[in-house]
């Protein structure tokens, strides 16, 4: 079975086919960390105690993921709120999601 050949980094390195060379990961790093300066936090964004009982009760009515079937753990809202109270709290905007489908499948859609 043929093997993708490694590719040269812009910083130089040579790396193997499917990883991510150590400058790129640095780089991504301190993106990130940047990012969650700015970002207020989870409470002050509105996940209080009145949410973690809200969450607690929505995933006990909706206990399966809507993309794959697995038990849920996460309520994500569909329109993302931005900060908007009234669409935060619009339970016919959540859906129950498994952890790997909020993680990967929500975050990619959130980016189109």
């Amino acid at each position: 079975m043929p093997s993708r050949p490694p590719r040269l980094c812009s910083c130089g390195r040579v790396v193997a086919a499917g990883i991510r060379c150590e400058c790129r990961q640095a780089a991504d790093r301190e993106r990130k960390a940047r990012f969650d300066e700015k970002r207020p936090t989870a409470r002050k964004r509105g996940y209080d105690n009145r949410w973690d009982k809200a969450r607690a009760a929505y995933l006990l009515k909706h206990p399966i993921c809507v993309k794959c079937g697995a038990p849920a753990t996460v309520v994500d809202h569909v329109v993302p709120h931005r900060g908007d109270n009234k669409l935060f709290w619009n339970s016919a905007n959540w859906q129950p999601l498994c952890t790997p489908c909020h993680s990967r499948t929500k975050q990619r859609e959130e980016r189109r």
